[in-house]
Order: C-alpha cells, then structure tokens, then sequence
C-alpha cells in the first residue's frame, strides 16, 4: 500500500507520536466504494463477516469480532471471561486495560485489578503472576483473569514467558487474556505467527488502527460461545454497527499491505534509536520493535526543545512541558527520509544546545536485558495521559 496522501492532510505524514496517527490514503477511500453494504448488526455484510472468520483463522481461535475500538474489544473480550463477582483481574501496573481505559474493568464487569509491577522491569513473569494471584478467601475478590499485553511500550513479551504463565493459568483455574493492540509488531518482530500467540489465550484482542494503519477498528477473537456473547455485549455497550462493510473493507486492505511493511520501520527505529544514542540521548526502554522512549536529560536538553527544532520540519513528537522525556512512535507512513530529517535536527540541536556527549549508548538497560522499575515509574510520570 502506498504511504502518500492528499496534500490537505499533508502535515500529518510526519506525525510521530502514536502509530494511530496514520492517515487514510486516496486507495483507501476507492476502495472503500467496492465494499458490501448489509447490516453487520443482523450479521449480514458480507465484508464484516469475511473479516471475522479472516481474523479468526488469523489468530487460532473459532470466531472472531469487530469492534469499534482496542478500549472496546479489550472490554468485551475480558467480560466475556467475568461473570460472577466478586472478581478481579491481574495485570501489569502499566497496562492498557488499568491505566488508559476509564476504569472499564469497574464499570462493565464489576471487577476489581490486581495491578503487578514487573520484577524484571519490562514484562511480568510466571513468578509475578503466581505470587500475586488471589486466592478464594472471605475477604478478597478471587483472581479470575490474568491479563497480558504484547507489546508493552514497544518492548516485547518473550514467547518462552507466555508460555509459562499460560501453565500457571492452567495449575489455578484462571482465564488468560491478551491485549495485543500490537501483537503485529511483536510477531514481525519475532517471527512467532498470530496464530501462535492467539493459541495461548482465552481471548485475544487486536487493534487494527495502530501498527495495520486502518482508520478505524479492533477485533476480539475467542470461541464461539463467547463471541455470541461478545456481540451481544457490544450491542449492550452500543457498539452494534449498521453498514460497516467499508470499515471492514479497508481493514483488510491494510493487514494485507501495511502489516508486511513493519520489519522496514522496525528498521528505522533501530536506526534512530543508535543515531540518537550516539549524541548522548539515553533510551529510557530498548527499542525493539517501533517505538522508542527518549530521555534528553543526559544531552541537557528537554522533550520540548527537541519538539520546537522539529516542528519546523515538520515533525511531530510527543513532548510536555518541563519533562525530558518523550515517546516517539513510528508507523509505515513515517518514511527514510524522515527519519534523516529527524537526525539531522538531533544533531544540529545537540551541537549548539546539548551538554558535550560523554556516555554515548547510555541506557537504563542492564546487561540481562531488563529495566530497572525506577526507570519504569519515571516514565509512568512524564508519559502524556490520553496518549495510546
């Protein structure tokens, strides 16, 4: 699929602060003329079914549905598995589903979260997971869900690891959900297939409007049973679609085309991250797939300065007032040449503004590959809310 737009939405190609921030292509509104027209509500368009039962296949499970939004289809999915309180789910203290979701979890399932801070600092572990599960006691709200997220900030959760919380899940009676807004980005990463992530848990939710670069969309797969209870529960929550043919249209159009081009902005990012390192600037977390977390601390320098100087190339990051630290997120519209500009910028502003470079390649990241969790709270501080 090719990248270009129209001149009118022109300034948004170098928007690097969430890979949401892609832009539909003229194809994709062609594209969008040739889709079905029926009502997904009665399960009758055909583009909408053929993207579940796709997705479905996808991701090892026996059905699949679309939603509106990852919020959305992270909600149903987890509430599909809750159906009795008192209840709770056990996460990771950074995780989508607890930071960024309205308090979703309290309102529609009635549960209560068990937010874990990661011992090794980027991802939990099967011993995070079986030291804070709880147990059925008088007093608490028994662990029902466990809930994992890959990928976590760009970084990914190591397949192995999986694997062993699956078998915790297995040894306590509890379900296994996955929010994989960005499972694409690991498993390009990787080379594990989503079928082989998607196997290991009970529900899994995929977000088709990040890395896939589709305007609008999400979908959760599970069994059958439960996906017949997930539309019922998106109707409940006033998600049911009428003509939505077209959404569905191009959301496969974009896994199809986009998806395949994300070990080249993987690439990128690596690049950028070593170039920017260079100049002193520190990676606050490995960069392993697209998206790097900057500190300019270390060059002397804050976000915002960086943001100024490449505003006037007309890239976009993310950047808050006094806080040194950002989160530049790429995506398969941010192109080479980009990422020169942005280097060119990082070094011309380093020269004349930064302290002189004197731990070039510094990073939080031990030699075991893992964060320590002061850096983590850090970068829970400076993150700038609303931002996915």
């Amino acid at each position: 699929m090719s990248p270009v737009i129209d001149n009118t939405a022109r300034e948004h190609v170098h928007d690097l602060t969430s890979d949401t921030a892609t832009i539909p292509t003229d194809e994709m509104f062609d594209i969008m003329k040739t889709a079905t027209r029926g009502d997904d509500v009665f399960g009758a368009d055909d583009d909408v079914n053929d993207l579940e039962v796709f997705m479905a296949n996808m991701l090892g499970h026996e059905a699949s549905l679309f939603c509106a939004s990852g919020t959305q289809s992270n909600q149903i999915g987890l509430r599909t598995l809750l159906t009795q309180p008192p209840h709770s789910v056990l996460c990771d203290a950074r995780a989508h589903i607890f930071v960024h979701e309205c308090g979703g979890l309290s309102y529609h399932s009635q549960a209560s979260v068990t937010p874990v801070i990661p011992k090794k600092g980027l991802y939990l572990t099967a011993e995070d997971v079986e030291a804070n599960i709880n147990k059925d006691t008088l007093t608490g709200a028994v662990t029902r869900v466990v809930a994992l997220e890959n990928t976590m900030n760009g970084t990914i959760m190591p397949f192995e690891e999986i694997k062993r919380i699956r078998a915790v899940c297995d040894k306590h009676g509890l379900y296994l959900h996955l929010d994989g807004a960005r499972l694409w980005n690991a498993s390009a990463a990787t080379g594990v297939s989503m079928s082989e992530y998607g196997k290991l848990f009970d529900s899994i939710s995929v977000c088709l409007s990040k890395g896939a670069g589709a305007p609008i969309g999400s979908i959760i797969a599970s069994t059958k049973d439960r996906i017949r209870h997930a539309r019922h529960l998106r109707k409940l929550m006033g998600g049911g679609w009428r003509q939505a043919g077209f959404l569905a249209k191009i959301a496969r159009h974009c896994i199809e085309t986009a998806v395949p081009t994300m070990p080249e902005t993987h690439k990128l990012a690596s690049r950028l991250a070593t170039h920017l390192q260079s100049l002193g600037i520190r990676l606050a977390l490995p960069c392993e797939t697209n998206m790097l977390f900057l500190d300019f601390a270390p060059a002397g320098l804050t976000a915002e300065d960086f943001a100024v100087e490449l505003r006037k190339k007309n890239i976009k990051i993310t950047a808050t007032s006094g806080s040194t630290i950002s989160r530049v997120v790429l995506h398969y519209q941010v192109t080479a040449e980009v990422i020169e500009q942005f280097m060119d910028v990082a070094t011309n502003i380093v020269k004349s503004h930064g302290k002189p470079v004197t731990t070039a390649m510094e990073t939080d990241v031990k030699e075991n590959g893992n964060t320590t969790n002061s850096s983590i709270e850090s970068l829970g501080a400076a993150y700038p809310s609303g931002k996915n």
